[in-house]
């Protein structure tokens, strides 16, 4: 179906753009998979640049989105215009650097927010045009080529280079006309990946041309689409018969002849909030330490991707350097260019996992003591359904028991189940609402049990924990207590609100008293990191004092964006 295309670039060809390259990388996800051999072979490249892209169409829906609730706010519900291009384009590139996953997702991440820059710069009629699109693509591919501490041609930094030559070409007689610069990138683009195997000889032995420069490509026809409302036809990617019919076992042994087995063990992944002259600190440190290094992002906030073999000493830099958080570690297991070829036998899948979304990291700590594995979603940041099927992959589990524990997570749950079981995967979604429901699930979840039964008793102890939680209110807001004003504290129970007050303290008993009006026998508190710290003695002892038969558990929840999660079962 065609495409109405946009004519300048501004906030509405940005969220065409956004969402034309999810639905591009989503089709081309599992080719781009099976071309990765550099510079880990390790078939995730179109995986990852999909997670990517798919935070920056979060970030950018949620800019549309809040945009429209201030215009009814202000009673202009039909106000036109939508969001500037600054906050669009900023949005995308932000949604991506939070996001990014991998090498490629991480130099996606920062091609986007080097267009951004310029997009952003200089107000903007000046950049909404072919030109200022030519600028935008030349600054991306500067910045990416900056980004990455030993750039290698062949790789994705040539297409972006290539991309960005071509549009110089374009624009100098084409004023005005963004069609004709994104699809001068785009051919740009399309051409130099074709000749990335001759660039870097792991390619032509694997016959296979760049994953992640396959992946730029199929970005930059979603920006052709957008412009001229038709999509560039799909060019045919050579991939290595062992790869597509023989699975996981034969394309690890097509990787150990293709890579360098010799390479780090781990890959690390994290955001860090730190100042630009500590980054520069830990460029160099981690250079010493590794190999794949790319640092990307500014303003205070970056995302930290390095391969290593030591992956306590890279988090420890990042520590000195700043505060790293959502660390992501991932050994490079048989199968892939570092190890295949060593004697290790293919890793035997476990019969049955839980994977929970936890708001905090203290919580992400319980829950992976127990033996879940974990996806943490901080404030203002859901994770994505592409994420939630990556970790039941790294479950690697016949079976898996997903826990949302977030009522507005239920449909992109639902999906990443749907997803997994198209994988093989048997998966129950148990739809719990809040992460004390979920420690309810997780108390009574048995292995040698049958998968039914399991997830039977699992979800009758989530359904019998009542939950709530304390929270400040953002801003004034009509509410089921009546209307709250910015910074008044709000107690929620079963995710309506029913007492707003002054004190957290206060509000917090009212909350437990109305839960345990109705009996318990267990009261769960999880505190996070800005509640006061006397909070849950006083509701400890209020419990001790007033219910008898009750009893407390305490738990530190970390930055998990509420005060307090209650949990009475």
């Amino acid at each position: 179906m065609a495409q109405v295309p946009q004519r300048f670039f501004d906030a509405l060809a940005v969220r065409t753009w956004c969402g034309l390259s999810l639905r591009a990388l989503g089709r081309a996800r599992e080719e781009i998979d099976a071309i990765n051999v550099y510079p880990v072979a390790d078939g995730d490249t179109g995986t990852n640049l999909y997670l990517t892209v798919e935070s920056a169409v979060a970030a950018v829906e949620a800019v549309f989105a809040a945009h429209a609730v201030d215009a009814v706010d202000a009673g202009e519900p039909d106000a036109g215009g939508g969001p500037s291009l600054a906050d669009a384009v900023g949005a995308m590139a932000h949604g991506a650097l939070i996001g990014a996953r991998g090498n490629s997702g991480t130099i996606l991440a920062q091609l986007l927010r080097g267009m951004a820059q310029v997009l952003t710069t200089g107000g903007e009629p000046a950049h909404t045009d072919g030109p200022g699109l030519r600028l935008a693509l030349r600054h991306a591919a500067e910045s990416a080529r900056q980004a990455v501490a030993h750039p290698v041609e062949g790789t994705v930094l040539t297409v972006a280079s290539a991309a960005a030559d071509a549009a110089d070409a374009a624009a100098e007689g084409a004023e005005g006309d963004c069609a004709a610069v994104a699809r001068a990138a785009y051919e740009g683009a399309r051409a130099a990946l074709a000749a990335t195997p001759g660039q870097l000889p792991v390619l032509e032995r694997a016959g296979v041309v760049d994953a992640g420069g396959h992946g730029l490509v199929t970005v930059l026809a979603a920006l052709v689409e957008t412009f001229t409302g038709r999509a560039p036809g799909p060019e045919p990617v050579a991939v290595p018969p062992a790869r597509v019919a023989l699975g996981d076992e034969a394309a690890g042994e097509c990787a150990a002849e293709e890579g360098d087995e010799s390479g780090p063990a781990f890959e690390v992944i994290y955001l860090l909030e730190a100042e630009d002259a500590a980054v520069a600190r830990l460029r160099q440190r981690l250079d010493v330490l590794g190999d794949s290094l790319v640092v990307v992002g500014g303003d205070g906030l970056w995302n930290v991707h390095v391969h290593v073999d030591d992956a306590g000493a890279a988090v420890e830099a990042g520590v000195e350097a700043g505060r790293p958080y959502r660390i992501r570690i991932t050994h490079f297991g048989h199968g892939d260019a570092h190890t295949a070829g060593t004697g290790r036998p293919p890793r035997e899948r476990t019969q049955r996992a839980v994977v929970a979304v936890v708001p905090g990291e203290g919580l992400a700590g319980l829950y992976t003591e127990a033996g879940a594995t974990t996806v943490l979603a901080r404030p203002g940041e859901p994770p994505a359904s592409g994420e939630l099927v990556q970790a039941v992959r790294r479950a690697h589990a016949r079976e898996v028991v997903l826990l949302p524990n977030d009522a507005e997570l239920r449909h992109t749950a639902a999906a990443a189940a749907e997803q997994a079981r198209t994988e093989g995967i048997r998966v129950a979604l148990i739809p719990t609402r809040s992460a004390v429901q979920g420690i309810a699930a997780l108390a009574v979840h048995e292995p040698e049990r049958r998968f039914d039964e399991d997830v039977v008793a699992m979800t009758s102890a989530a359904g019998a924990t009542r939950h709530a939680e304390v929270a400040v209110a953002e801003r004034q807001s009509w509410t089921t207590a009546g209307i709250c004003q910015a910074g008044d504290v709000l107690g929620l129970v079963d995710g309506d609100v029913a007492v707003i007050g002054a004190d957290v303290t206060e509000v917090a008993a009212t909350v437990l008293d109305r839960m345990l009006a109705a009996g318990g026998e267990l009261v769960t508190l999880v505190l996070g990191d800005e509640a006061p710290e006397t909070v849950t003695a006083h509701l400890e002892a209020r419990v001790r004092g007033a219910y008898l038969a009750v009893d407390t558990v305490v738990y530190r929840g970390g930055r998990q964006g509420a005060l307090l999660l209650i949990g009475v079962e």
